[in-house]
């Protein structure tokens, strides 16, 4: 055969190549990269990725045709040999950006490669923490969405005082190595005066055995409650945590859905997995060029009020109807 006729019969074929397969043929696969600090087979650990997957593929990423995922689970913040391992592992596999699930995580991550493009799905004072320059121009690696701000805490101590009004003195936890405790705690003491004589406590926690020693030496005085601001410390903990506040009769305000849906008794906070799906919107913009230090940094769009009638029924209390009223959900 001539090598003409040869070409001439590569070309047919080539051409009558259905077009979305040569168009797939085509695409670059990219490669991101997820560090999470919940374990995989965590319930929460499914629903947020399941909220990220979900605004990639939105956005026509594929995995398997056009993106690799790497995942790495557990990277809890009161392990921080378990983090770095992870942060370094992913970094060797050279990802084009990376999803990271707390800030905590996203100093880790930094400290690995100052370069590679960061989203934070959900952290708390990234400027505090010198995560960003500022949240309109981050100014560098990172950008994301934050969890919390710091009015947020007082809007939990006013929601406390409005379901058990009897309620004198207030256990606030607070992670000490975090800038975010002291932020969320100084919000709280900020509203403090308007609720009159009311005594704040911060329990100082980092790990699941100083939880524990905290809230039990908190509990022992009368007409207590208990305030749990957004952290990576509260997530990780949150079966301890709601188990502390059944065995010590606390009526206790989280920062979560999860929290109110595992047991808890309230919850007010942002929607996390709208969060993650959001998150894939700016990893989908880095993936096609945009700088993170050109994406603001975004506050949370969607608040969610959730209470648990059965735990306030254990605990005696009565949800007031204009609590009820403002509830987006009431697990019975």
């Amino acid at each position: 055969m001539q090598r003409r006729d040869f070409m001439k019969i590569i070309g047919g074929a080539a051409a009558s190549w259905p077009l979305a397969a040569r168009a797939q043929q085509r695409e670059r696969m990219r490669r991101v990269g997820v560090l999470m600090a919940l374990a995989a087979d965590d319930p929460e650990s499914q629903v947020r990725i399941a909220g990220f997957l979900q605004g990639l593929q939105q956005l026509n990423w594929t995995v398997g045709r056009n993106l690799r995922i790497d995942y790495r689970w557990g990277a809890s913040n009161n392990e921080p040999e378990r983090v770095r391992r992870y942060a370094a592992e992913l970094i060797a596999l050279e990802p084009d950006v990376v999803l990271a699930g707390t800030g905590s995580i996203v100093q880790v991550l930094r400290q690995q490669k100052p370069t590679v493009p960061i989203v934070a799905a959900a952290f708390i004072d990234p400027v505090a923490n010198g995560s960003v320059d500022s949240l309109a121009r981050p100014g560098g690696n990172v950008t994301g969405f934050a969890s919390a701000e710091y009015s947020m805490s007082g809007k939990l101590l006013e929601l406390l005082k409005q379901i058990a009004p009897g309620v004198t003195r207030v256990g606030v936890l607070r992670d000490p190595s975090s800038t975010a405790g002291a932020g969320q705690f100084g919000a709280i003491q900020a509203v403090a005066p308007s609720f009159g004589s009311l005594e704040l406590r911060p329990i100082d926690s980092r790990d699941a055995e100083t939880i524990e020693r905290g809230v039990a030496a908190f509990a022992r005085g009368p007409n207590n409650g208990l305030i749990v601001p957004a952290s990576a410390l509260a997530t990780i903990h949150r079966e301890l945590l709601i188990a502390l506040a059944e065995r010590y009769r606390l009526p206790t305000v989280y920062p979560v859905r999860y929290f109110a849906a595992s047991g808890g008794l309230i919850s007010y906070g942002p929607d996390l997995t709208e969060q993650y799906r959001l998150a894939a919107g700016y990893v989908d913009r880095i993936l096609k060029g945009e700088n993170p230090a050109d994406l603001p940094v975004q506050a949370p769009t969607k608040y969610e009020l959730v209470i648990n009638l059965k735990t306030a029924k254990a605990l005696g209390l009565q949800i007031p109807d204009v609590v009820r009223a403002r509830a987006d959900e009431v697990i019975e």
